[in-house]
């Protein structure tokens, strides 16, 4: 079973819970060390990136460690063509709100040949980022849906699957004051019939609950874990993800 077979079973289960590590944050035995605990909280897969400062010195060592002491599935979340083999999988993704061409295809075309030459599990994802967008809107120049332009996310959303991506993606921003209003989730979710990921600003377990009742299949914390030292709230925000509180 590969990386997104792996994923697209456990959500027909019920919705996921991913844990993203930054590289650049951590070293790589820190990070093996928050994805065991991670795994132990009941988190499904580990993503690995960065919107900045991801080599593919750091990206190399953080996969390793992570596989080594939790066992869970890497998956590489690209910030820019950094690249290594040590991941399980990548989202190619597509950012597909941005003004800048290089974020929506460009960047995918330079790096398509290496990715396919290393090996690496690809698993297509349409990546919409919502306002405030935070760091990855900045880097990425998106246009950031608002929080009232439900139709607008939809349209999106739509696309994607109509292109035939495996996943869509509903993107706040690391740290993001407002995570993706429900409303939002909810018409996106019902209108589309590939997986919805949700991300950015869930960091209580009211958000996350809130962002799986509206239909999230799985859904993403990454600066929550990092700053977090309560493990008690942490393994409280995957149980809530996951329906389990």
């Amino acid at each position: 079973m590969n990386v997104k077979e792996y994923l697209i079973a456990r959500m027909k289960k019920g919705t996921i819970h991913l844990a993203l590590l930054d590289p650049d944050k951590q070293d790589s035995s820190e990070a093996g060390s928050i994805a065991k605990k991670m795994k132990e909280a009941g988190a499904d897969a580990i993503m690995i990136g960065g919107s900045t400062g991801v080599t593919s010195e750091n990206l190399g060592a953080t996969a390793r460690s992570i596989k080594e002491m939790s066992g869970l599935p890497t998956i590489h979340f690209p910030g820019g063509p950094t690249l290594s083999k040590e991941v399980d999988s990548i989202f190619f993704m597509s950012m597909v709100n941005s003004r800048d061409p290089f974020w929506i295809i460009n960047a995918q075309a330079g790096a398509s040949a290496k990715v396919k030459e290393l090996g690496i599990e690809t698993i297509s994802l349409g990546y919409i980022i919502v306002e405030p967008g935070m760091k990855v809107g900045e880097v990425g120049k998106a246009d950031a849906i608002k929080h009232d332009d439900i139709g607008r996310a939809v349209g999106y959303a739509l696309a994607c699957e109509m292109f035939g991506m495996d996943l869509v993606y509903l993107e706040a921003g690391s740290g993001a004051d407002r995570p993706v209003p429900p409303a939002m989730i909810s018409a996106v979710k019902k209108a589309i019939s590939i997986p919805l990921i949700v991300g950015g600003g869930i960091r209580t377990p009211a958000a996350a609950n809130a962002a799986r009742l509206a239909g999230a299949d799985a859904i993403v914390t990454g600066t929550f874990i990092e700053k977090c030292s309560d493990d008690t709230m942490l393994r409280s925000v995957v149980d809530a993800s996951k329906g389990r509180r």
